[in-house]
């Protein structure tokens, strides 16, 4: 049997799973839409609307998550200390939680009858509620997306080379010199592979916005609304289509900027 002909016997399964549990979905998906339906959420300002909230909130939470990631990732990768092995399990909890039981998580913070609420009214003043807001949206997907990112923040930050730091300090470089221009070039291929996973989690995230996006028009939600509520397959379609085709983007672009960098 011929290498070429082995090969092509292994990865058989793959393309077999491949096509019959992405490609053909996604073909019947893209014609679903339809011409009606591509039309109108191009033209319908709402459904923009909704796509550019969407795509704000998935930046804003890649931001966030990886200035927070990438802090406590360096501070745990480069100390041992007594409860450590704790400390990051109680980091990657969220992790076993689905996103549904995050938004009730933060409601329960920061909802009417939430933590944050009943101290703001202990205190004297007015009750604090923002479990609905974007700022909930936002919490709600940092706490979901910080796990993933947080290990690969560690496992990229523990293969750095120390000599280099080393040698950067004794070259008199400032702790936030040797940040900027040893830890986080050599940190940037995994940054970057983890914002876009970041950032595709958070456009496609649908159990947190059904407890925390009431006020807010995310396109996960909307493609529910005008799927189950309305009714509208061909509208729904065309964002389903339209989401994945933006996230796919994003995704490829930091294929591409993570090979660079790499290189």
């Amino acid at each position: 049997m011929s290498d070429r002909l082995r090969a092509a016997l292994l990865i058989a399964p793959a393309l077999a799973v491949f096509g019959a549990f992405f490609l053909i979905p996604l073909g019947q998906l893209a014609v679903a839409g339809g011409a009606g339906g591509y039309t109108t959420i191009l033209t319908e300002p709402r459904y923009l609307r909704s796509l550019g909230v969407t795509l704000l909130v998935a930046a804003l939470t890649t931001a966030i998550t990886l200035g927070i990631a990438t802090a406590v990732g360096l501070f745990l990768a480069r100390n041992r200390f007594p409860g450590r092995g704790t400390l990051l399990a109680l980091l990657t909890l969220p992790l076993a939680f689905p996103g549904v039981v995050v938004g009730y998580l933060v409601i329960m913070l920061a909802g009417r009858q939430g933590l944050v609420s009943e101290i703001s009214m202990a205190l004297g003043g007015e009750r604090i509620v923002f479990a609905y807001s974007l700022a909930g949206l936002l919490l709600g997907y940092v706490y979901f997306s910080i796990p993933r990112t947080l290990l690969t923040v560690i496992a990229a930050a523990e293969k750095l080379d120390p000599r280099l730091e080393e040698a950067a300090r004794s070259l008199g470089a400032s702790p936030l010199g040797v940040l900027r221009d040893v830890l986080l070039p050599g940190l940037s291929p995994a940054l970057t592979a983890a914002g876009a996973i970041c950032f595709a989690t958070a456009t496609g995230a649908f159990g947190t916005a059904f407890a925390l996006a009431s006020r807010i028009d995310v396109l996960p939600m909307v493609i529910y609304t005008e799927f189950t509520l309305q009714a509208n397959l061909a509208v729904a379609a065309a964002l389903s289509f339209l989401l994945g085709l933006a996230t796919w983007a994003v995704l490829a672009l930091a294929r591409g900027a993570s090979g660079g960098a790499a290189g």
